[in-house]
């Protein structure tokens, strides 16, 4: 079976998913959001979304491990440390599931985003160990999971 590849302008992209963040997080402004998603593992544990919001701050609660890439505008992130970040074009940043932080964005902001699942840890080590194996015999690429 043929898997496609997924290519994408993330800069120009329209992005049709409206959205919104829960209001209780809200701190500050009306930070309307839209989203797409591009593309989901075959095991739908991970995604890849562009999404992009407009002014305001608001705290966010990470329920995945998300890596982000930032594409346009800026944002500043203040985390449990009280240090605020700033995040451009071409940043990255990795939070992981469970963390917490307050965002602030001065205008509009788009970025790509990766989204991870998190396993049960000693799953994730058989997944590991049964893929390494069946490397080992030659069959790189046939795990059914």
């Amino acid at each position: 079976m043929s898997k496609s590849i997924v290519t994408a302008p993330p800069s120009t992209l329209d992005l049709d998913q409206p959205g919104s963040i829960p209001p209780a997080w809200v701190l500050s402004g009306n930070p309307e959001t839209r989203s797409k998603i591009l593309g989901r593992t075959h095991d739908w544990t991970s995604n890849i979304v562009v999404w992009e919001c407009g002014a305001g701050s608001y705290t966010w609660h990470y329920k995945q491990d998300e890596v982000i890439i930032v594409i346009s505008g800026e944002g500043f992130m203040t985390n449990g440390d009280g240090k605020e970040r700033r995040f451009g074009p071409g940043d990255v940043g990795f939070f992981p599931a469970g963390t917490s932080c307050t965002w602030r964005h001065p205008d509009h902001f788009r970025k790509v985003a990766v989204l991870k699942e998190s396993i049960w840890r000693p799953l994730g080590f058989g997944l590991k160990a049964w893929n390494k194996l069946l490397r080992m015999v030659g069959l790189t690429g046939k795990s059914p999971l």
